[in-house]
């Protein structure tokens, strides 16, 4: 029995016994499974269904449109932003005009309303008006110095509405003196037309239009025997003060005009009446009675009697209330004609003015 201990006791023990080697066993034959059940060739990806990455291309390709048109309408957002902004200023700027359009309704509807508005644009306008008669005649139409740059205070009433100017054209502007009127009448026409008191009464009239109020109108008749308008193809028609282009015409015919003839006052006067709306002021640049009435005299000589007898047939034929107001550039021989026009400046409440040989 010692003998079999001994024996017991030096048995050698293995690593790998039975049941370890059962179990190396079992793991390999899971793993030989595993391998077989599970795809593991490396060119499965290469053999994929072509289908499947076509689809998969088209995928990504509505995901960038998608992000394009993501950006279009994020753009359109800003657009529509914008102008939503856009149409609440103009809401609102037709809110005001619709307010503004209800209130003047109201205004209309209302007449102390209306009135009310109507007094308050007049005391405007009379504001304003005062305003520029304060700065003087600095809104002149037409600027015009005299020698030595003088200015008059004269007394005449430039005002009115629709204002006449009637220019002496007779031979009598030639000179003061009969004998120089005598000795112009046989000149030329370009000599008779620089005649210093002729250039006196064109400067007159050219001085009278640069004071009228630029809102009247007016007309310039020249008149010797006859009367005929400054400018062809005005005849009883009154002119704009404000038109600079036809005053400049006017002008220029005027200086083209030689004086020439007697002077009959009553055939001017009756061209005054041809208007069909006459003047409210009239301004008459002349130097003395007239020689002649409607028509030539029989006589070649007139008395001082006579010329006063058809001066006051002349004055009958004015329209009533008319202001005359009389520039006399006087003439040797003719002591009369200063009281007569003088008498009839006062009865009309016109002025009468003989300036000096440098005026204007």
């Amino acid at each position: 029995m010692p003998g079999a201990r001994n024996r017991a006791g030096k048995r050698k023990i293995t690593t790998f016994s039975l049941s370890f080697l059962d179990i190396m066993a079992c793991g390999f034959g899971a793993v030989t499974l595993l391998f077989l059940l599970l795809k593991h060739d490396a060119s499965a990806v290469d053999n994929a269904n072509p289908n499947l990455s076509a689809e998969i291309n088209l995928l990504h390709e509505d995901i960038r449109i998608g992000q394009e048109n993501l950006v279009a309408l994020r753009n359109s957002l800003a657009a529509v932003d914008t102008a939503l902004v856009d149409a609440q200023g103009l809401s609102t700027r037709v809110l005001e005009d619709i307010d503004q359009t209800q209130r003047e309704i109201s205004a209309q509807k209302d007449p102390e309303n209306e009135i009310a508005l109507l007094r308050k644009q007049v005391e405007e306008l009379e504001r304003e008006t005062s305003e520029l008669r304060d700065e003087g005649r600095g809104d002149d139409l037409r600027r015009f110095i005299g020698q030595g740059d003088r200015q008059y205070l004269t007394g005449l009433k430039l005002g009115g509405n629709r204002i006449m100017i009637l220019l002496d054209a007779s031979a009598s502007m030639l000179s003061d003196s009969i004998v120089n009127v005598i000795r112009r009448r046989n000149m030329s026409d370009s000599v008779k037309r620089q005649s210093e008191k002729w250039l006196r009464g064109l400067k007159t009239a050219e001085w009278l239009v640069a004071q009228l109020p630029p809102e009247s109108r007016f007309q310039i008749y020249t008149f010797n025997t006859t009367a005929k308008p400054a400018l062809k193809g005005t005849e009883n028609q009154w002119l704009d003060v404000a038109d600079d282009h036809q005053i400049e015409q006017m002008m220029a015919r005027l200086s083209n005009t030689t004086p020439e003839g007697g002077t009959s006052l009553i055939n001017a006067f009756t061209a005054i009446n041809a208007f069909e709306r006459g003047p409210d002021n009239l301004f008459i640049i002349t130097d003395g009675l007239p020689t002649q009435g409607a028509t030539k005299p029989k006589d070649a000589t007139v008395s001082g009697r006579d010329r006063a007898n058809l001066f006051d047939n002349a004055v009958v034929t004015l329209p009533r209330q008319l202001p005359v107001n009389v520039i006399l550039l006087p003439m040797e021989g003719d002591p009369a004609a200063a009281a007569r026009f003088w008498q009839l400046a006062l009865r009309s409440k016109g002025a009468f003015l003989s300036p000096s040989r440098d005026w204007p």
